[in-house]
């Protein structure tokens, strides 16, 4: 896996205060951004190089990573429609860096060095979405449905019948995977809604039309990071991990 392509756009209103002056992108979480987080996760992984889609206060972030040192390379990809246009808009300004074996990952997701190597390890050719497991999904969850085979049926927030699990904002791309998806990026951009749609929605018609597969993590350890009481269960999470490559 030589490439991840970061979404780190959005301002992250729903996190309050939190996010006045600052993407959510860069709250502190242990002493590290959730930024520096997902890149040093990268790095542990042996992912060569990084692509930052950023958005509000974008200079913040030029500067975080501007302090690193080590670690992926690193570049950025300005979206200046960041407030008008979901999450789709951030690929459509970085689709030219969907080519190849990458990743694309949502910017407020955190997950252990564990779980990205089972990830960057699964060698299944074209799309793979990652997906847990749980009792129950709420509405805010990115539910999906999933066949006996792993591969996608559905995915989407308003999925409502056969609901059996949910994506954590972690894809793979493999062989034909990303240029079908770029292929369909610039396509479904070009409709009435293209400007309104998150970019799971494309995956979404993609996997009505074609083969979309699925890569289960249950069991493994990660947290996405939407709204204030999330902040504090993520720290929690991260504690944790530090405090065990600590004791390693």
């Amino acid at each position: 896996m030589n490439k991840a392509i970061i979404l780190s756009a959005g301002q992250g209103s729903r996190l309050g205060h939190l996010t006045d002056d600052r993407p959510k992108c860069l709250i502190d979480f242990g002493g590290r951004t959730l930024l520096d987080r997902q890149l040093d996760t990268l790095a542990a992984n042996g992912v060569a190089e990084a692509v930052v889609v950023t958005g509000f206060r974008d200079e913040l972030v030029e500067e975080t990573l501007a302090r690193r040192s080590g670690g992926p390379k690193v570049r950025t990809v300005y979206n200046p429609f960041y407030k008008v246009a979901d999450n789709l808009g951030s690929l459509f300004m970085a689709r030219d860096e969907l080519a190849g074996d990458c990743l694309v990952w949502n910017g407020d997701t955190l997950v252990d060095d564990r779980l990205m190597a089972r990830v960057v390890a699964n060698h299944r050719s074209g799309i793979c979405v990652t997906i847990d497991r749980k009792p129950g999904y709420d509405a805010d969850d990115m539910k999906v449905v999933v066949g006996d085979d792993g591969r996608l049926k559905a995915i989407g927030k308003r999925i409502s019948k056969g609901v059996n699990g949910e994506s954590i904002g972690l894809l793979a791309f493999r062989g034909d995977g990303a240029g079908r998806f770029c292929e369909a990026i610039e396509r479904d951009m070009r409709t009435p809604e293209g400007t309104t749609i998150w970019y799971l929605r494309v995956i979404h018609h993609l996997a009505e039309m074609s083969e979309v597969w699925t890569f289960d993590i249950s069991g493994e350890q990660w947290g996405e990071v939407d709204f204030p009481e999330d902040v504090e269960r993520a720290r929690a999470l991260v504690a944790g991990w530090d405090a065990a490559r600590k004791a390693a």
